[in-house]
């Protein structure tokens, strides 16, 4: 799977990933321990490229692209992804796109090398706080 990470999108992520670093592009759903967002109206429209410091085991499918980050996503989000994947800068904000339009207009990027991962309770009830808000 390719994704094409245009000039100005290239330019913003510059200051936010450091050029060769591990970064995964998952769904910001709660579908995954990088996100606590819940309720149903976030499944696979919200999506957040994550920075880690090393591997996860669950990232499995490449994400071939053009700045020379190691990047991955899983056989799951993958399935939201169609050809055509690009990052671009939008409204000062990133867009992520394939050929069948915008699937998030605004892509977050978010540092986890230096985050102490929640536990499962602690992330259960920060989503059920959240989810009361978003849906």
């Amino acid at each position: 799977m390719k994704i094409n990470i245009k000039d100005d999108a290239q330019a913003y992520l510059a200051d936010k990933i450091p050029a060769g670093s591990r970064v995964i592009l998952t769904t910001d759903d709660g579908s995954n321990k990088y996100s606590s967002l819940g309720g149903s109206c976030a499944i696979g429209n919200k999506f957040q490229l994550v920075i880690l410091k090393a591997a996860d085991p669950s990232y499995t499918t490449p994400l071939e692209n053009n700045v020379g980050y190691e990047m991955a996503t899983t056989p799951a989000d993958a399935m939201f992804l169609g050809n055509g994947l690009t990052i671009t800068r939008r409204h000062n904000a990133l867009a992520l796109k394939d050929d069948s339009g915008m699937l998030d207009g605004a892509l977050s990027v978010v540092d986890w090398r230096t985050v102490t991962p929640e536990t499962e309770a602690e992330r259960r009830e920060k989503m059920q706080t959240i989810g009361t808000k978003i849906c």
